[in-house]
């Protein structure tokens, strides 16, 4: 986040010490005077953005990578293993998915503020895509999830540790995988006579009991592994942002292809992931001066009365997840007076960065 106050010079964030500005002779000189912002139009004071809200969806996809062992081929005559394919395979799967609400910077709500001589002097906290923050405050930190960290992955094991002279002496890989066969039933029958109390070297106690099984199944695993094959899965997470302007109906999001991961959302190679967006907004609509004098200059800050919008994302027919969330697209935008930002009072104002609306505001007659 960065934060735009206007200060005098020398510091790097810049900091906007009221700038005093010459305004017109009138009841309202003594006012912070607000405007819609025009393109191209410099003034001297802020311009800042108000907030829409956008969806920011979290997928966790999870790899799962195949390699055949090298005695895959044998796997069904030496150790009765079915259906061990002797091809490697790489497939992808959806194992999480979580949508929560973010703001981004509103460009069709711009505005410009300037400022009198004679109003209190304020900081104007700005987020990095020139979202108002606060004013005379410190703005809170945007709260993001924490990004996904995958468990370490232990340490792969070389199951050619584990075979004897015998095995590595044999002349084919026919007979290597024999030889194998039989150590992996020799360890499987020690472990069985240890567990009965059977075994002519039993352990002296129980923590020794469980290092010598551990052992056991550690080298029954890793040379399984040379009939059964290698299965690793790993998993990443991929964040998806979508904005909406309004409802909308199983629009695409994103899509999934079984053996190539996460793809384009017009490659049809991938199976859709849809997101619906219905307004449920309890809100009556903004009055926007109906039956009133129109004012050629409004004073003030500009501030988000946020809507709410259910936000659902589908896999087919299947609900994935529904979740409901302030929208200040759905909303409609509010004028806090001028008058609480002269100097009878010291003002402090704290907005959301997800809607931009008014999260806390202070207003101290000074001492």
């Amino acid at each position: 986040m960065k934060t735009i106050k206007y200060m005098p010079a020398g510091r790097r964030a810049l900091r906007l010490a009221l700038l005093a500005v010459a305004l017109h002779s009138s009841p309202l000189a003594a006012q912070t005077q607000t405007e819609q912002y025009q393109p191209g139009v410099t003034q001297e004071g802020a311009v800042y953005f108000l907030p829409k809200t956008a969806v920011r969806v979290s997928v966790l996809i999870e790899k799962t990578s195949y390699r055949p062992g090298d005695f895959a081929r044998y796997a069904q005559r030496y150790l009765r293993l079915n259906n061990v394919s002797l091809e490697p395979s790489v497939s992808y799967r959806v194992v999480g998915l979580t949508a929560v609400p973010i703001g981004v910077a509103d460009t069709a709500k711009a505005f410009a503020v300037k400022f009198n001589a004679r109003t209190v002097a304020a900081n104007v906290a700005l987020a990095d895509d020139g979202r108002l923050l606060a004013i005379n405050a410190e703005p809170r930190a945007e709260q993001l999830p924490a990004p996904f960290r995958p468990a370490v992955r232990p340490a792969p094991v070389n199951p050619r540790q584990y075979m004897n002279e015998e095995i590595l002496a044999a002349g084919s890989t026919a007979k290597m995988a024999e030889l194998t066969a039989r150590e992996i039933y020799d360890l499987r029958e020690n472990r069985s006579l240890l567990i009965k109390g059977q075994a002519d070297f039993m352990p002296t106690d129980g923590a020794q009991m469980q290092f010598m099984l551990g052992q056991i199944s550690q080298q029954d695993q890793a040379l399984t592994q040379l009939f059964q094959g290698v299965t690793e899965c790993d998993t990443t997470e991929h964040v998806v942002v979508m904005a909406p302007e309004g409802s909308t109906t199983r629009q695409p999001l994103f899509r999934l292809s079984q053996r190539r991961g996460l793809v384009d959302k017009d490659d049809l190679s991938g199976e859709p992931f849809y997101i619906s967006v219905d307004d449920i907004t309890a809100l009556p609509a903004a009055d926007e001066g109906k039956g009133k004098k129109h004012k050629t200059v409004e004073t003030g800050i500009y501030v988000n009365v946020p809507g709410k919008m259910r936000v659902t994302i589908f896999h087919g027919a299947q609900q994935l997840q529904v979740v409901e969330m302030p929208a200040a697209q759905f909303g409609h935008v509010e004028l806090l007076s001028g008058e609480l930002f002269n100097k009878r009072y010291t003002t402090r104002l704290w907005l959301s960065p997800v809607s931009g609306a008014v999260d806390r505001l202070e207003a101290e007659q000074p001492k």
